[in-house]
């Protein structure tokens, strides 16, 4: 009974990708790339008609989920999601194996934005359209998409919603209905997606350029259709369109929604937020000061200071400028931005803003404590009093998270990386990042790691965007007990 349950929302899932490869089909016959009809029509094909078997042999079956059961469907759902995404790239010859593509798929869903490919601008138009495809369905999750569409197949999707969201506080719904508040965040997601590539193309940017970059801009993704990445269009105004619209994709979308109702007091109480604009500030204001001397006039010392600040603490991954070059102060900040990441409940990755608030709260209350001793002290966060199991959730996720780092970059450095290159390799694929210093740089790709890496640096990725406890709980005995 579960199994068929589990078949049925995985299958109807991967039919959500397959009809998503349509786009990409089309195209390929509209540019008359006859090379990528077969790798796109074959994946589609097979699970189409899986689907729809899946549909009509199961539809009479209706069951809600534990929170276990969440957890597991959701975890198969980006592992079988990636396998699906790679087909293509690997079917269409341009990648240098299976691994390769793997890891292609993965760094696309999970909105990472790292790439084998050293020469990006030779894929076919309908491939590109394909990895930004990936990107956008991956930034606001393809199992919140899903989670709209379950009561066509009556299955209730909060623990699938809680699975995936990106946050310490999975219960936050802006609406009584689960499937009602995921449909409100791919509206507000589509519509801003919408609104950049018109102002890209405002600035002379093609239609082709302004909505792959959108779709990279909007899931924090990464991913361009250039070598060079927004450099390569050397416009001002394109630079500050991404900047703005990256720092907005990397505010928790909730927001968004109380704006529209007009509840401005929840957006000015919001702690998360206001440390937000206050890291972005200060950082700003840093690294302009550090590339400075080096700039033509303060205005671009503080455009590619603004751009490449919101990049790396939305884990975008963009790059306007070969930041390896910058001064120490500079790439300093950016070092420590990737530490931080962007706020719950957006498309950002890393280990997020409200979790470095709560760290901090609770560090102040103890040292209070050293001199209160029968003091009582709580955590305010927007300012409401904050449940103390909050706190062990926090704690425990940045031990996982940090752990992880050190696991993925000790095993980098065995292959013979420098120590401060396998760091920043371990930071970008956890924290979905994308781009860093020294050996992962704006000038490099990950092409020449081994293919045991990639599959490596594939795992972290999706244990990343999981946010970790649903990638590492088929870890524990306890789950298997069960």
């Amino acid at each position: 009974m579960r199994f068929l349950v589990f078949f049925k929302v995985l299958t109807f899932l991967l039919g959500i990708v397959a009809l998503a490869m349509v786009f990409p089909l089309i195209l390929a016959f509209v540019y008359g790339e006859t090379i990528m009809v077969k790798p796109f029509l074959l994946p589609v094909s097979v699970t189409l008609i899986l689907a729809l078997l899946a549909a009509l042999s199961a539809r009479s079956i209706r069951i809600r989920f534990s929170a276990v059961d969440g957890a597991l469907l959701v975890f198969l759902a980006w592992f079988f999601t990636s396998f699906l995404g790679a087909m293509p790239y690997q079917l269409s010859g341009f990648f240098g194996g299976f691994p390769d593509a793997v890891f292609e798929s993965v760094s696309g869903f999970t909105t990472t934005g790292a790439t084998t490919l050293k020469e990006v601008e030779m894929l076919p138009r309908s491939l590109l359209f394909w990895r930004g495809m990936t990107h956008w369905f991956g930034g606001m999750g393809i199992v919140v998409l899903t989670v709209a569409l379950l009561p066509l197949l009556g299955v209730g999707g909060f623990q699938l919603l809680k699975a995936e969201a990106p946050g310490p506080d999975k219960g936050d719904k802006i609406t009584p209905k689960i499937t009602e508040t995921a449909k409100i965040l791919w509206i507000f997601y589509v519509a801003l997606t919408a609104l950049e590539a018109i102002l890209l193309m405002l600035g002379g940017l093609s239609w082709f350029d302004a909505l792959l970059h959108s779709f990279s801009t909007m899931a924090t993704g990464g991913f361009s259709t250039r070598n060079a990445s927004v450099a390569a269009f050397k416009s001002p105004w394109v630079e500050w369109v991404c900047t703005v619209f990256m720092l907005l994709a990397g505010l928790n979308f909730t927001l968004y929604y109380r704006l529209l109702k007009g509840k401005f007091q929840d957006i000015i109480n919001n702690t998360e937020t206001k440390v937000y604009g206050l890291i972005v500030l200060a950082a700003v204001s840093l690294v302009t000061l550090g590339i400075l001397p080096g700039e033509a006039s303060f205005g671009d010392a503080l455009r590619l200071a603004s751009f490449h600040v919101a990049s790396i603490i939305t884990t975008t991954g963009f790059a306007a400028s070969n930041h390896n070059l910058w001064p120490p102060l500079a790439q300093g900040v950016l070092f420590f931005l990737m530490f931080i990441g962007g706020c719950s409940g957006s498309t950002a990755g890393g280990i997020k803003v409200i979790r470095h608030v709560i760290l901090f709260k609770q560090s102040k209350n103890e040292m209070r404590r050293l001199l209160y001793r029968r003091g009582v002290f709580s955590i305010q966060i927007n300012r409401k009093p904050a449940r103390k199991e909050l706190v062990y959730g926090v704690a425990g996720f940045v031990f996982l998270y940090m752990f992880l780092v050190f696991i993925v970059a000790a095993v980098t450095s065995l292959s013979g990386e420098d120590i401060f290159s396998s760091l920043n390799v371990s930071l970008i694929t956890v924290g979905n990042i994308g781009v860093g210093l020294a050996r992962v740089g704006p000038d490099y790709t990950f092409h020449d790691f081994p293919a045991y890496l990639k599959w490596v640096f594939s795992f972290a990725m999706i244990a990343g965007r999981l946010e970790l406890w649903t990638a590492f709980i088929f870890f524990s005995r306890e789950y298997w007990r069960r």
